[in-house]
């Protein structure tokens, strides 16, 4: 009973964080018009989401030190007040700085939540949980723009975040009771302060550069920003070797489990997360579509993706294997991306309904799984350090490609549009007025861009065949992790 009152607690904080990345998305414009700051506006998702990334390995090493409970509980403390914050927001500088205080909090939420997981369960029980934990994300993509827009539009859109007040109070009433003190590992001699500092630098001059990137704007300053992300990770990989206990211990890497998820993991962002958010525009353009009737692929898409997410968490907590989900998953998530590329502009919307539901099926099948597998794989004093890691390269490589993919579709329509039509000011609702020749030629520009797009997220999922096979063979201890270190508290089903 203790153990499913926790898991109640880490999906409801998981799922408040999840929803802070989605829930916003439909209530900025008004936001932007009542603070009236709307070239700042994009920045209520960036700073929120920078911040959540740039403090993954740091927290994950405090996880360890600190003990998971006391960060776990510091981060909703964290988020319920800087919740607060948001919805006062005055003006836009202020809502940013709180939306970074919202990130930096949901950062510790999403990871102590796996972290605290691993910590009570042997590696046979965790997928089953970690995927019902991670349930939070799509079922936080399905509603929380919906959710967003209704808040907005009757509430108005301070209650965005002060609807988190009420639900999160009760979480962490319920987390005082449920989560337990687990023991912390040794104090450190050193922190790694440099390495920390540097992968800071580097991740926030990357992040940059992609958002400037994918604007289309401040070209040297986004060369330059590069140039310092660059020189930064390369620093930071030189401080890494060299620190006594680094934030993100590069050794780790030579285990093949940790390294094969680990490269999973980043697929995941790369292929799949950053191509969601440009689905729509796809199919109001190529299929002359509605809005709302091209949200229904990405719904099918993350539906896939949860319900193969829960299946195969059920099914390697029962059989002990996990090496076949990845397999499936990677070659589903190939095979449905190379269809994408080959169908025909003007099918029945269903058609490729269909196939993102499948890539979602194939994605979902090792999401939470390959957390849980790289978790066992490392010392149980450095659970919170190999999560953050395992999750920092998702949310990197879901943010460059993002970046890269939609300065691709901006340069390619723009270069393949005929003369009369602007691609700054084209929008679905004017192709969808015009003349049938121009919707004909507008959906084939859109198709021959897509296309080379789909096939290169085709191959990186091909690129995941190999990291999935890499994996070891073997099967999932039933040994409990309490077992091997001590705390002091145990939790029973």
């Amino acid at each position: 009973m203790r153990l499913r009152l926790l898991v109640i607690s880490l999906l409801t904080v998981s799922f408040l964080g999840a929803l802070d990345h989605t829930v916003v998305s439909t209530s900025l414009a008004t936001v932007a018009g009542e603070l009236g700051a709307l070239k700042l506006m994009s920045w209520v998702v960036v700073g929120y989401t920078l911040a959540s990334t740039v403090l993954l390995p740091v927290l994950g090493k405090l996880g360890d030190v600190l003990g998971a409970r006391r960060i776990f509980l510091g981060s909703l403390v964290m988020f319920l007040a800087a919740s607060l914050a948001c919805g006062f927001s005055q003006d836009m500088a202020w809502l940013i700085a709180a939306r970074v205080l919202q990130g930096m909090s949901s950062a510790g939420l999403q990871l102590m939540s796996q972290t605290i997981i691993a910590r009570v369960t042997s590696q046979r029980e965790r997928p089953r949980y970690m995927a019902i934990i991670g349930a939070a994300f799509p079922i936080a993509v399905l509603v929380g723009p919906v959710l967003g827009g209704a808040i907005t539009d009757y509430w108005g859109w301070q209650w965005v975040f002060w609807i988190n007040i009420p639900v999160g109070a009760a979480a962490l009433a319920l987390a005082l009771v449920a989560v337990p003190h687990l023991e912390p590992g040794p104090m450190p001699r050193h922190f790694d302060v440099a390495g920390a500092a540097v992968f800071t630098a580097a991740l926030v001059a990357l992040v940059l550069a992609a958002t400037w990137a994918a604007e289309r704007s401040a070209g040297p300053a986004t060369a330059a920003a590069l140039a310092v992300s660059i020189l930064g990770f390369v620093a930071f990989y030189f401080v890494e070797r060299r620190a006594p206990e680094p934030i993100v211990p590069l050794h780790f890497f030579a285990n093949r489990t940790i390294a094969a998820g680990t490269a999973l993991s980043a697929i995941i962002g790369v292929g799949l997360f950053s191509i969601t958010a440009y689905l729509p525009t796809y199919f109001q353009m190529a299929y002359q579509t509605t809005a709302t009737v091209s949200g229904l692929v990405p719904i099918a898409t993350v539906f896939g993706m949860l319900t193969s997410n829960l299946l195969t968490g059920w099914l390697a907590s029962r059989t002990g294997r996990y090496r076949i989900f990845p397999i499936l998953g990677t070659s589903l998530g190939a095979a449905g991306l190379f269809v994408m590329a080959m169908l025909p502009a003007g099918l029945p919307l269903w058609v490729p309904m269909i196939v993102m539901a499948a890539v979602g099926m194939g994605t979902g099948a090792f999401m939470s799984l390959i957390v849980a597998v790289v978790q066992g794989a490392a010392p149980a004093s450095q659970t919170g350090t190999i999560t953050a890691t395992i999750n920092l390269v998702r949310q990197v490589g879901s943010t460059v490609a993002t970046a890269i993919i939609g300065g691709v579709i901006g340069f390619g329509v723009a270069a393949l549009l005929p003369a009369g039509l602007d691609a700054s000011t084209l929008t679905p609702k004017l192709v969808q007025g015009a003349a049938p020749a121009v919707q004909a030629s507008v959906a084939q520009i859109y198709g021959s861009v897509f296309t080379p797009i789909f096939i290169a997220l085709a191959a990186t999922y091909a690129v995941g065949i190999v990291a999935a096979v890499l994996l070891p063979h073997g099967r999932l201890s039933d040994e409990p992790v309490l077992a091997s270190q001590t705390t002091s508290e145990s939790l029973s089903a």
